[in-house]
Parts: structure tokens; C-alpha cells; sequence
């Protein structure tokens, strides 16, 4: 085989490595080679995304077992283009909040930071990449713990209590997933992914056999990675969790620990039940009701917010409940419009938490909204990458979301039924509205002169060389990205449909 199909099994065992050798390092040595080894990482999966796009799906069996007794990697386009995404806003994050995480983490524990970000990384890779669903399991309880440590990190006592808040929860997700995977393995006896499909397919093969069951275990195991991703209702963990943690943490925790969650479900709806499986079932409409749920009430979360980082967190929930809208739409226009959401919602939510903290920082460090008036003015820079954030968030025409919004509408078309079509409809209207008035309202405020002037002043020149060096450029990169997926989706929607068509 080609020396690329190596590549994902090496994301993952060296940055294992990788958060371990930070531990040995001090602080400054430890970002540095984060940031470094980050970008490689980047460039390896982009060499596996351009030779899935060329030759297909490949499969790499670790060690000398096969199937079904042993444990492989299974790499399409679809799995590139997520790991792909996930490297290059992770780069952005680790770069731009690096400022923040010498004020924010003692400075004995900054290795410690930079380790768990790198353990992160090799779980966010795993979960994109395992064929197994027990290895999905254990790397799982990795990220879980990982992303406990870069919240509790900051040490102070609103991230202690969301630290905690969020274990408690996780944990009751990841037992749920657990018992889902006890429940599989009962029935198939397998833990590699396509063969638990094979054996559901053989139990199944009769019309209305086994529906109950696997019913049963899969709503069990829905249920747990819905906890962890924040589907309504069970969302009430984000403000606290997105909103006290120092700003490269909520940048990751909001764009991509949620994702990754969401797509080892997808994965497992594909490859271990069978999407034509999956989609007799009535699991689906239940996901469907609670996206669109998640969409509004997320939404009346948000304008109800007081702290803009509180209300970028609700608003996650309602963007998380688009994802779980398409998937419940089913079909292959809702399933690529989920993954669509999927890479719309984290390039988005990664501008708008690594911008949030600029606009407090010119404000008295205050992030309630009395406090950011002007702020976009003290800061344009910051003001201008919240507002193209906050533009591609309500759905204006040029931005990601727009396309999303679109793509979704496109799939109520393509399902065939009326009922949902009305439903995603008044659902989109509903939830783009109430978008619109807490966006447009924040960005009225930051840039309103306040009535109160020189109370807060512009940053100094230090500072503002501070932000070329460190903020504009990964800024750059998140807006060029968002822009793209707005003007040019239809490259995008390509890719995940070829993706899709060699998933199962």
C-alpha cells in the first residue's frame, strides 16, 4: 500500500506521543511545538484527503489480526475532509488564543495545557478515524477528560463548577454509550463497525424483525453522544462550559469536541446499523423534532443572554440542532446538508469565541454587553471578525450559513414529505429571525460610540502589533474558509455526497 494510508494511524499514536513529551517540556517550548506539530498534522491529512478524493476508501488493519477479531482504520473522503477541517481550525485556535493562555493558566501548568491539547488531538482523530466502536468508546472517554482539563485549567471558581457540571454530564453520556455498545456486541458479537452491520443486515432481513431492539440500543446510545454534543434539551451545560473558559478552549470545545461526538453517531448510524436500517426506524423523527426544538429555544436562550460569550454558547445549541434536523430529515440531501452544518458551524463558532475576549479586552475585560459598547470601534479589527462571524450566523447570502440554511431547505424539498417540508420551513424562518435580532442587536452595540467617552481605551501600538502577529492571520484563514463555503459550496457539497456514497 501507499506510504499515505500510514498517515492516519500516525496522527493519532504520535500525538499520544506528542501530548506526553509535553509534559517534559517547559511552557513556551510546549506551544511551540503544539503549534508546529499541529500544522503538520494538518499537511499529513491533507496528503490522505487529496489520495481518498484520487483512489477511494482504504482500510489499514493494525496488527496481524483481520476482521472481525482485529482493530483498523478506515479512511474516505468524507473522514479527511472532517479530520482536515478539524486540524486547520484547531491550528487557529491554538495560534490566536496563545495570548490568552499566559493570563488565563498558571505559568507551571502551561505545558500541561499544550499535553492536553495534544492527547485531544489524537482522540478527535481517532473518533474520525476508527472502524472500531469499542476504540470509539475508549478514545472517547479521552476527550471527555482532556476537554474537562483545558476547562478547569483556567482555575478560577466559575470553571471549577463547570468543569464539574460538565464531568457529571459526560459521564452519564459516555455509561449510555457504553451500555448502547454492551447491547450491540450482544447481538452481532462483533466490535468492528462493517461486520456489526453484517450480522444487524442478516438479523434484520426480514420486514420488522429485531425493530424493537435495535430500537432500543440505539436510542440508548443516541441519547449518550446527544448529551455530550448538546441536543436539545440537554444543552443547559454550554454557557458555563463555552463561556468561563479561557478563549482557545472555548474555540475547541464549542467547534470541534461537539462535532467530533456527532460524527462518530453519523458513523455509527451508517456502518454499524445500516442507514436503509436507520432510516426505518423511528429514531429518526424523534432527532428531527428535537433539532428543530434545539433551533428555536437555543435561539430564545441566546436573546435572553446577558454576555455575549453566554449567548454565542446558547446559539451553538440552536446550530447543533440544524445537524440533528438533516440527519433526522435522512435521505442524502439531509444527510450532506448535516455534514455541511457540521464544517459551516465550527469554522463560524471558532471566529466568534477567538474574537470575543479582543472585544472584552478593549472593555474593561468585561464581556456584558452594557460594558461592550464601542468595542468594535476601540478594536475594528475584532469587531469586524465578530460581525463576519455573526453575518454567516443568521444566513446572509455569501457566508456559510446561507448555504446551509439553503441546503437544508433543499433536503425538506427532496424528502418527499409535506409535513416536514412545512416544518423545516417555519423552522428555518423562525430560527434565522431570532438569529438576526440578537446578532444585529450585539453588532449595533459594538459599534455604537458609548455615551460614556474615553471610559475604555483602543489598544496601544504594542498591542496592536501584538494582533497582526497573532489573531489576523488565523482570522484570515477562518473568514477566507467561511467565504469559500458561501461562494463555492457546491465544491464542497461534492465532496461530501462522494464521501457519502463510500461511507457505509
Amino acid at each position: 500500500m501507499a506510504f499515505v494510508t500510514n498517515l492516519p494511524l500516525f496522527t493519532i499514536v504520535l500525538s499520544l506521543f506528542s501530548g506526553v513529551l509535553c509534559f517534559l517540556l517547559k511552557g513556551r517550548a510546549a506551544r511551540r511545538y503544539t503549534i508546529v506539530y499541529e500544522c503538520l498534522l494538518l499537511v499529513m491529512n491533507g496528503l490522505v484527503l487529496a489520495y481518498t478524493i484520487r483512489n477511494g476508501t482504504f482500510t489499514y488493519v493494525m496488527g496481524e489480526f483481520p476482521a472481525p477479531w482485529g482493530n483498523e482504520i478506515r479512511a474516505g473522503i468524507l473522514e479527511a475532509l472532517m479530520a482536515f477541517v478539524f486540524l486547520l481550525i484547531m491550528v487557529c485556535a491554538v495560534v490566536s488564543g496563545k495570548r490568552y493562555v499566559k493570563v488565563d493558566v498558571d505559568e507551571s501548568k502551561i505545558n500541561l495545557y499544550y499535553a492536553l491539547i495534544n492527547l485531544m488531538t489524537a482522540a478527535l482523530m481517532a473518533l474520525i478515524w476508527t472502524n472500531d466502536i469499542f476504540t470509539g468508546y475508549v478514545f472517547l472517554e479521552i476527550l471527555t477528560l482532556t476537554s474537562c482539563g483545558i476547562l478547569i485549567v483556567r482555575e478560577i471558581g466559575r470553571t471549577t463548577l463547570a468543569a464539574v457540571r460538565y464531568m457529571i454530564l459526560n459521564l452519564l453520556g459516555s455509561g449510555l454509550f457504553l451500555l448502547g455498545v454492551v447491547l450491540f456486541y450482544d447481538i452481532t458479537g462483533n466490535l468492528l463497525m462493517m461486520s456489526m452491520q453484517e450480522q444487524i443486515a442478516q438479523l434484520a432481513g426480514a420486514p420488522g424483525t429485531m425493530t424493537l431492539e435495535l430500537t432500543l440500543c440505539l436510542g440508548i446510545l443516541t441519547m449518550g453522544l446527544g448529551i455530550k454534543s448538546g441536543l436539545f434539551p440537554f444543552h443547559y451545560w454550554m454557557p458555563d462550559t463555552y463561556g468561563w473558559a479561557t478563549p482557545t478552549s472555548a474555540a475547541i470545545l464549542s467547534s470541534l469536541v461537539s462535532k467530533a461526538y456527532i460524527f462518530l453517531l453519523f458513523k455509527i448510524y451508517y456502518r454499524v446499523i445500516g442507514i436503509r436500517i436507520f432510516e426505518s426506524l423511528p429514531l429518526g423523527n424523534v432527532l428531527f423534532v428535537l433539532g428543530m426544538l434545539g433551533m428555536v429555544f437555543g435561539s430564545i436562550s441566546a436573546i435572553r443572554a446577558n454576555n455575549i460569550n453566554h449567548m454565542v454558547a446558547f446559539s451553538s445549541a440552536a446550530q447543533i440542532g440544524y445537524i440533528y434536523m438533516g440527519i433526522g430529515l435522512g435521505g442524502l440531501a439531509g444527510y450532506t446538508a448535516a455534514m455541511f452544518q457540521i464544517i459551516a458551524h465550527a469554522l463560524t463558532k471558532s471566529l466568534l469565541f477567538l474574537t470575543t475576549p479582543r472585544l472584552a479586552e478593549v472593555s474593561g475585560d468585561s464581556l456584558k454587553f452594557r460594558d461592550l459598547q464601542g468595542s468594535g470601534i476601540r478594536n475594528q479589527s475584532a469587531g469586524y471578525c465578530f460581525l463576519f462571524g455573526a453575518l454567516s450566523m443568521i444566513g446572509i447570502p455569501v457566508f456559510a450559513g446561507f448555504s446551509s440554511k439553503l441546503l437544508f431547505a433543499l433536503a425538506a424539498v427532496d424528502s418527499g414529505s409535506g409535513k416536514k417540508l412545512v416544518l423545516v420551513m417555519l423552522a428555518l424562518a423562525i430560527s434565522s429571525l431570532l438569529n438576526a435580532m440578537y446578532f444585529v442587536r450585539t453588532a449595533i452595540r459594538i459599534f455604537t460610540e458609548p455615551q460614556e467617552k474615553g471610559r475604555y481605551k483602543a489598544p496601544g501600538r504594542k498591542q496592536a502589533r501584538g494582533l497582526k502577529a497573532d489573531y489576523l492571520v488565523p482570522m484570515a484563514l477562518l473568514i477566507a474558509a467561511n467565504l469559500f463555503l458561501g461562494l463555492f459550496s457546491w465544491v464542497l457539497v461534492d465532496l461530501i455526497q462522494k464521501g457519502l456514497a463510500m461511507f457505509g
